[in-house]
């Protein structure tokens, strides 16, 4: 399985920005998708998920600002961050959880740089 991450760039305070992540690489079944971010220095946390049933889990720190939505025909997973604040500087990655064989696997991105200036 292959994520491909783009939309990441240079913001300011109170900006927007919209992160794609598109799924590709065989025949799998995609439980949930989702985003995480690390800051330098800070272990990667949770931003957001969605499972296949449509349902969504937020971060605290981002309820209210950022929405997670997925396209199953595109196997593509958005995510749209509004009111963008500085400590939402990080790089961003998106997270595939996949069923294989009647195992979960966590698959990655490479990972895109979201930076917003004060």
């Amino acid at each position: 399985v292959q994520l491909v991450e783009s939309g990441g760039g240079l913001v300011q305070t109170g900006g927007s920005l919209r992160l794609s992540c598109a799924a590709s690489g065989g025949s799998f079944s995609i439980n949930a998708l989702g985003w995480y971010r690390q800051a330098p220095g800070k272990q990667r946390e949770l931003v957001a998920t969605t499972t296949k049933d449509g349902s969504t889990n937020y971060a605290d720190s981002v309820k209210g600002r950022f929405t997670i939505s997925r396209d199953n025909a595109k196997i593509t997973v958005y995510l749209q961050m509004n009111s963008l604040k500085p400590e939402d500087t990080a790089v961003y990655y998106c997270n595939a959880l996949v069923l294989r064989g009647g195992y979960l696997y966590h698959y990655w991105g490479q990972g895109t740089q979201v930076t917003v200036s004060s």
